[in-house]
């Protein structure tokens, strides 16, 4: 009798089930076929209940119920073919887009230069942002002809490195509008390349995401509008690593951006493509965004100088993220170009009243020219390691350098060693943006999108999205992400405690993407990031610092390498944890002799990890070598006017 009662359950529950995956089948079908992605989450599951209804409830034998079964695997198979299709087309759109503006681009160059044939396109490109500014300000040149000569060579550099994903080809618009302004701001003429996911009205902001391709920006970033008010021309948005977490540079859709200087290397992440095109020489001023290194490391592998300020210096509003809502650890927008002063240029344009009236969340604290201006004597704590991951021997030989021309310029130098950077890496940094396991950041990356809006109904319905699920559209350079998150958290944390006596660094790597298990436990761990601020601000006051140089990971990564190394990000996470200012300035450049010493390179925990990252930067003689200057909260001035003190050192060293 229970044998029978049990087959009877188990044959009424697989009739359930086939009837909820024709139901939605038939639904997701017609959805397709029509093209009715318009309609409400709503009315697709009242489809579906309709559906249901219709689908007699009579018993169903086993054998009809299997065929019936059979009939729905068929059909699940055609519908996960129509939504790759559906994918597939999408992206081919987007490329099709893409190229089509970079046609409309070049073809407005030309005629450009054969209206104006005498312009000289190199002296205008080797102008620091300053002169160009001053030059655009007096009238002796004209923002049109700066602004086609910066087209034409963000042309050739994409062309090269793939750094755009789009011209915005509204900057001819602006471009007649701040002719007509009655004052001139401090960019006035100034082309400028934002990251793709700072909003410019009328366009894509898709964090190298396929669903984010149908959604069009329906008004300007708070940034861009402030940009647009001190006679900025916006004119090319960059490429990003698909869901922005990665510090590399490729996604499914568009592809991968190379570094300018070696196309085997990365620019970095996630501002990858400004860092590509500022250092090709397609732009001049460049505004990414930070949240673990991501304006530092593409200026660090690319020779460029990059600001993250406090977090709340800048206005966010506008600037999407893939996911929203982190806050123990927050976003920077910040600017990025070829020399310090054109951070200064930008930062002091941005602090205005215009951005403090569109954003009362940001504190209207303006630009202190004195105090980036002052040459009073600094007390600089250094270190050349934070003991987590130690990086190649020419990023420490740079700090030493470094730290020994500012002692002989009469700056004081103070060691200093920043504590628990393995506790803050793991416990703060990693369990912040893994605090769900990972599942927020994987179903950003998973395509369900075969309806715009209808996508919530899945959720209504655990079985069918295990079912139904089309896989991740996942780019290569962040397979090993994927991977890791996606082990079940008992998994990670099983896999954690065998690996924990031979690799102790990826045992609590593995442990710390297990997340937090409650609401009580993440708001400890908010407040213990508290504490290490708290902590971290009492050791610097002790040794009464104005400043902290230390190092910035580089040289420039193997492309594929920065999402197998997630962790080796320490020296940059570090003071996004702490939400202090902090900056890249290059100092000098890979030598030989720094190639032969990575040879005897061994890290610090003889794990995969150390021999990975030796991998990693081998074969940069060359490449840019930087440094990285912080300051306390609020102290941007200070931070740039340390930034601008290292600059001048290490061009006085380059040029004697």
């Amino acid at each position: 009798m229970d044998a029978t009662m049990k087959s009877q359950t188990s044959c009424h529950r697989l009739t359930l089930l086939v009837k909820r995956i024709l139901a939605f089948i038939v639904t997701s079908l017609v959805s397709l076929t029509l093209d009715l992605d318009g309609l409400r989450p709503e009315a697709h599951i009242m489809i579906q209940y309709q559906l249901r209804q219709v689908l007699p409830e009579r018993k169903v034998d086993p054998s009809a119920a299997l065929a019936l079964l059979c009939s729905s695997a068929a059909a699940i198979v055609v519908w996960k073919w129509l939504v790759k299709r559906q994918i597939q087309k999408k992206m081919e759109k987007a490329r099709r887009t893409q190229n089509e503006g970079l046609k409309k681009m070049a073809k407005a160059v030309q005629q450009f230069r054969e209206q104006v044939p005498s312009v000289q396109t190199d002296a205008i490109l080797s102008l620091p942002l300053l002169e160009l500014a001053g030059r655009l300000q007096e009238g002796s040149l004209s923002p049109k002809t700066v602004l086609y000569t910066y087209l034409e060579k963000a042309l050739e550099v994409t062309q090269q490195t793939n750094c755009l994903q789009h011209f915005i080809p509204e900057c001819e618009e602006q471009l007649q509008e701040i002719q007509q302004q009655r004052e001139k701001g401090l960019l006035y003429g100034i082309p400028i390349s934002i990251k793709d996911h700072i909003g410019h009205k009328g366009h894509l902001s898709t964090c190298g995401l396929v669903q984010r391709l149908g959604t069009v920006v329906q008004e300007d970033s708070v940034l861009v509008k402030v940009l647009k008010r001190q006679g900025a021309i916006p004119f090319a948005m960059t490429n990003v690593p698909q869901s922005l977490f990665n510090y590399d540079c490729s996604n499914p859709v568009f592809g991968q951006t190379l570094n300018p200087f070696n196309h085997q290397k990365s620019p970095g992440g996630s501002s990858g493509g400004e860092g590509a095109l500022i250092a090709g020489g397609g732009s001049i001023l460049g505004i990414g965004s930070d949240i673990g290194g991501s304006i530092r490391l593409p200026s660090s592998f690319c020779g460029l100088c990059g600001l993250k300020p406090t977090a709340e210096r800048l206005s966010l509003s506008g600037a999407s993220g893939p996911v929203s809502g982190i806050l123990a650890v927050p976003c920077a927008l910040g600017p990025m170009a070829r020399d310090v002063d054109s951070l200064a240029l930008c930062m002091k344009a941005l602090l205005c009243q215009e951005m403090f009236q569109l954003d009362p969340t940001v504190p209207p604290i303006p630009f202190n020219e004195e105090v980036y201006s002052s040459s009073a004597p600094l007390r600089v704590g250094y270190y050349d390691t934070d003991g987590y991951f130690p990086l190649p021997p020419c990023m420490r030989r740079a700090v030493r350098e470094t730290r020994d021309a500012l002692q002989a310029a009469g700056h004081q130098l103070v060691p200093f060693s920043p504590p628990g950077i393995h506790y803050v890496m793991t416990e703060l940094f990693l369990k912040t943006f893994f605090a769900d396991g990972g599942h927020a950041w994987l179903d950003v990356l998973r395509y369900l999108g075969f309806l715009k809006k209808g996508i919530q109904l899945l959720w209504h319905d655990p079985l069918l999205l295990s079912c139904l699920s089309t896989g991740d559209i996942v780019d290569p350079n962040l397979k090993s992400q994927v991977n890791c998150c996606k082990i079940p958290r008992l998994g990670k944390k099983l896999l954690a405690l065998i690996l924990k006596p031979l690799f102790p660094r990826l045992a609590d790597y593995l442990s710390a993407l297990g997340g937090t298990r409650s609401v009580k436990e993440m708001w400890n761990h908010h407040h213990q990031i508290e504490v290490y601020r708290t902590e971290f601000i009492a050791q610097w006051r002790k040794l009464q610092l104005d400043v902290v140089l230390c190092p910035v990971l580089g040289p420039a990564f193997t492309i594929g390498y920065p999402g197998k190394l997630l962790t080796a990000i320490s020296s940059t996470m570090l003071y996004n944890v702490l939400n202090f200012p902090a900056g890249v300035v290059p100092v000098s450049t890979v030598t030989e002799a720094d190639e032969e010493e990575l040879k005897l390179y061994q890290g610090c925990c003889d794990d995969p990890w150390d021999q990975m990252l030796k991998q990693a930067v081998a074969g940069a003689v060359g490449l840019p070598v930087a440094v990285q200057c912080v300051a306390l909260p609020w102290q941007e001035e200070l931070c740039l006017r340390f930034m601008k003190e290292v600059e001048t050192l290490s061009r006085e060293k380059r040029a004697a």
